[in-house]
């Protein structure tokens, strides 16, 4: 079927209505997106002929995304969390600032509120019997590229089966287990001892791993660390460093892995590094400094307000 339907006065009219462009309420932002998306949408079910039955099974799709919660996990899933951070990269360009550490997508399962140390922070409670130890640790460096005393670095990751704390189907975690806010000492440096986490999967049964299964691919991400980096005078870093050598490194259904964010990790088995460590057993190292960059125009430009879990 094709026809030109979209492009009459009455469906122009008709979607000015619909957005109401023609009424001096609301608000004009809002109505100028609203059209953008509905004429886009108007435009496909024309061009694709896509049938009633097409459109009220989407209509069921994003009534069981959200009922699910996977709107956050279904975004990187389907490039848009990337995109938005190509778009920043680009604007970062036509100013001339280099990110020496590059950003990537902070993912739905931060918690506001973890536990704030100074300088070390243990992360895990010992509670995974398959967690092998990780020491990460390193400087927070200013735009001069100097150790900026006094930052924060916010830490998240999973544990061994793939669950965050707060969103652990098992329930087996406590509030904040792996979760950590850590002020950097005079030098600038932050430390952490946690364990190795491990790559996870959407939810087999969930609706965004039915989309990808509509799509051909998978729902699998390689082993992660996130992290929010942020100081006086500076923006604030939103970023993540994935485990080398993880099979899906290259991967990652949610498009986060980036060069600059894939630190070397070193087995330590002598027993002069585990007693440096006040360990008893061999463990991972991680050594990885983050650096940040001036605000603009005494702005942060890449703050990204949006609705986030609190415990």
């Amino acid at each position: 079927m094709t026809s030109n339907l979209f492009n009459t006065p009455e469906v122009q009219q008709f979607l000015d209505l619909a957005c109401g462009i023609n009424n001096s309420d609301g608000n004009e932002r809002n109505k100028q997106i609203v059209h953008r998306l509905l004429s886009d949408l108007f435009r496909a079910i024309e061009d694709l002929n896509i049938t009633p039955d097409e459109y009220w099974a989407g209509v069921a799709y994003v009534n069981t995304l959200g009922a699910r919660g996977e709107a956050g996990l279904l975004s990187p899933g389907l490039g848009l969390d990337r995109f938005l951070d190509m778009r920043m990269d680009a604007a970062d360009a036509a100013l001339g600032i280099d990110n020496q550490t590059p950003r990537t997508i902070e993912g739905p399962l931060y918690v506001a509120g973890a536990p704030v140390e100074h300088g070390f922070a243990r992360l895990d409670d010992g509670s995974d019997p398959n967690g092998h130890t990780l020491v990460m640790y390193g400087q927070v460096k200013g735009s001069d590229g100097q150790p900026l005393a006094g930052a924060s670095v916010e830490v998240w990751h999973c544990n061994t089966k793939g669950f965050y704390s707060h969103f652990d189907p098992t329930g087996e975690q406590k509030p904040f287990n792996m979760r950590r806010t850590i002020i950097t000492d005079e030098n600038g440096n932050y430390k952490f001892q946690s364990i190795v986490p491990k790559g996870y999967g959407c939810p087999p049964d969930g609706p965004t791993q039915a989309l990808l299964n509509q799509l051909g691919r998978h729902g699998n991400r390689p082993a992660h660390i996130h992290f929010f980096v942020s100081a006086d005078d500076h923006r604030k870093l939103t970023t993540q460093i994935n485990i080398d050598g993880d099979p899906l490194l290259n991967d990652d259904f949610a498009y986060a892995t980036r060069e600059g964010l894939v630190p070397p990790i070193v087995e330590r088995t002598d027993e002069e590094s585990i007693k440096a460590q006040g360990l008893t057993e061999p463990f991972a190292e991680i050594k990885f400094d983050f650096h940040l960059t001036s605000l603009v125009d005494g702005i942060d430009n890449q703050q990204v307000e949006r609705v986030r879990a609190t415990a």
